[in-house]
């Protein structure tokens, strides 16, 4: 066992404060996380916050998401969104300040991560338990900086709409007492880390770890701790899972579930292949939770969220008829610290429905842009998107120089297959200069310095 003295300051003292419903038997496997002898640094606190009534409502939420059917069409609002019209212009300042609410949803004025950035507070529901509540940052890409307003239950329903997710892949998370139920992965040289456990899965381990050798005493550590806690489901980004990849371990998880970033589908079969398990790529928004999930059998990203609605909008903020390109833009949630009106997420799609209900078809982050060919034609960065689909790579950038060359950026781990993505853009391009990527997080994937490039 490791010495206390590897754990964070007062980790016995305060475990009650960041879990208040832990019991023996979680305090026995936030123990087990801590002191295993190949257990990484964590370097934080965090924890569940929620009271043992909240852990009950949680239970039924998750009953409610799991039995719910999403069936709305395109331009009919679903029964709840009159209700939910009302409560916000009563109680949220900056809807209150427009007046009535509109008879009609597009009618109502449409927001941005902009408007939010600016002031979040007035976004804030006036009956919001200010006490209980847990605000975050986000940095994003689009360059506006976010203070998210949210509660341990909002961040407790995230479980819900994961497990959906998963049931409609075949798995059901089993996990419990004495039991290790979810990993987050990170590739970070700053990471935050920490141990917890999830009351709703009987006090079974939760724990965000950083698999960057700099938070381990040895790089074969990282192996030895995940096969001894054997989680359940990991999750990450194709950044920490491109690392897993060169991780030795042997346990097999239930499922993986990358969030936060476009996973390519030459990434996503070779980490299938290698756990033999479903991989599940998850459309999720800080500011509205998990929304899709991707299912190939459906053409696109599943809506998860029964009471988000989804209108896909032009430049001009006008919906557009179903399989039209447009913008995201979301109208409820599951967060009553943030309730939201037609917000524009920044990410582009076309609308289907079918037997699957609503599937988000096309999923791009971020608007799309122009890239001049070297035949002087335009493609949309989608094309680019397609043409690379058979690398295995986590994280790449494009961007057009002024003279219309390009120059994709790969991480230094994906330069052996530099050639090979050189080979798929030239029928596009030409030549390609490639070089290496030095950003270990988030980036803008799509970048361009010709004016045209956003026409």
């Amino acid at each position: 066992m490791r010495s206390d003295a590897n754990l964070p300051a007062g980790a016995w003292d305060s475990d009650l404060e960041y879990c208040p419903t832990l019991t023996d038997a979680g305090r026995r496997m936030l123990a087990r996380l801590r002191t295993h002898p190949a257990a990484p640094v964590y370097r934080n606190r965090s924890g569940n916050k929620l009271l043992a009534a909240e852990v009950a409502a949680l239970l039924a939420h998750e009953r409610e998401v799991m039995d719910a059917v999403i069936g709305w069409q395109p331009g009919q609002p679903p029964a709840w969104m009159s209700g939910f019209l009302r409560h916000a212009y009563a109680m949220v300042p900056h809807y209150r300040a427009c007046g009535s609410p509109p008879a009609r949803l597009v009618d109502v004025p449409l927001i941005s991560r902009a408007d939010l950035s600016q002031d979040i507070a007035a976004f804030v529901p006036d009956d919001a338990d200010l006490a209980r509540m847990i605000n975050f940052h986000t940095t994003g890409t689009t360059g506006h900086p976010l203070l998210i307003a949210s509660h341990p239950v909002v961040a407790g329903r995230y479980l819900a709409f994961h497990k959906r997710a998963l049931h409609r892949f075949g798995v059901t998370l089993r996990h419990g007492a004495g039991q290790v139920g979810v990993m987050l992965l990170g590739h970070q040289r700053r990471c935050f880390t920490y141990v917890s456990v999830t009351p709703t899965m009987g006090e079974s381990g939760l724990a965000k770890l950083n698999l960057h050798v700099d938070d381990w005493r040895h790089p074969d550590d990282r192996a030895r701790y995940l096969d001894a806690m054997a989680p359940e489901l990991i999750a990450g980004d194709p950044i920490s899972f491109a690392e897993l990849l060169n991780v030795p371990m042997t346990h097999r998880p239930a499922a993986l579930m990358s969030v936060s970033m476009m996973l390519l589908p030459g990434m996503r079969s070779r980490l299938e292949q290698r756990f033999n398990c479903p991989l599940l790529d998850i459309y999720s928004l800080n500011e509205v939770g998990p929304v899709a999930v991707y299912d190939e059998a459906a053409g696109g990203h599943v809506l998860l969220q029964h009471r988000l609605y989804v209108e896909i909008l032009d430049t001009q903020g006008k919906p557009v008829p179903d399989g039209v390109r447009g913008e995201i833009t979301v109208t409820g949630g599951f967060n009553f610290c943030l309730p939201l009106l037609r917000y524009r997420t920044g990410d582009y799609a076309s609308l289907a429905h079918g037997p699957h209900g609503p599937v988000l078809v096309g999923l791009a982050g971020r608007s799309p842009l122009r890239y001049r060919t070297a035949s002087g034609a335009w493609i949309n960065n989608i094309d680019i998107t397609h043409a690379l689909k058979p690398l295995a790579i986590a994280l790449f950038g494009v961007h057009q120089q002024h003279d219309g060359t390009i120059v994709l950026r790969l991480a230094a781990g994906a330069m052996a297959q530099a050639q090979q993505a050189r080979d798929l853009l030239a029928p596009f391009f030409g030549d390609v200069t490639v070089e290496v990527l030095l950003a270990e997080d988030k980036i803008i994937q799509y970048t361009s310095d010709l004016q045209e490039a956003l026409a």
